[in-house]
C-alpha cells in the first residue's frame, strides 16, 4: 500500500479508519441504551394498559372492585 500511496495519504486513511471505528463503537453503545429505554417504555406501557383495564372493569362492575 505504501508503494502506491504517499505517507500522508496512508496516515490520513489510518486516522479516518480509527475515527470511524470509534464512531461505530459509540453508535453501538447509543443503540444499546436506546434499546434498553424502549424495552422499559414498552414494559411500562403494558403495566399502564393492565391498570386501565382493571379500572375499566371496576367501573363496569363496581361490586368486583369492592371485593378486591
Amino acid at each position: 500500500m505504501e508503494a502506491e500511496w504517499t505517507q500522508e495519504a496512508v496516515q490520513r486513511i489510518t486516522t479516518e479508519n480509527t475515527s470511524l471505528k470509534q464512531r461505530v463503537r459509540q453508535l453501538t453503545t447509543d443503540n444499546r441504551t436506546l434499546d434498553e429505554r424502549l424495552k422499559a417504555a414498552r414494559s411500562n406501557l403494558r403495566f399502564q394498559d393492565r391498570r386501565v383495564a382493571d379500572l375499566e372493569a371496576q367501573i363496569a362492575d363496581p361490586s368486583a372492585g369492592a371485593q378486591q
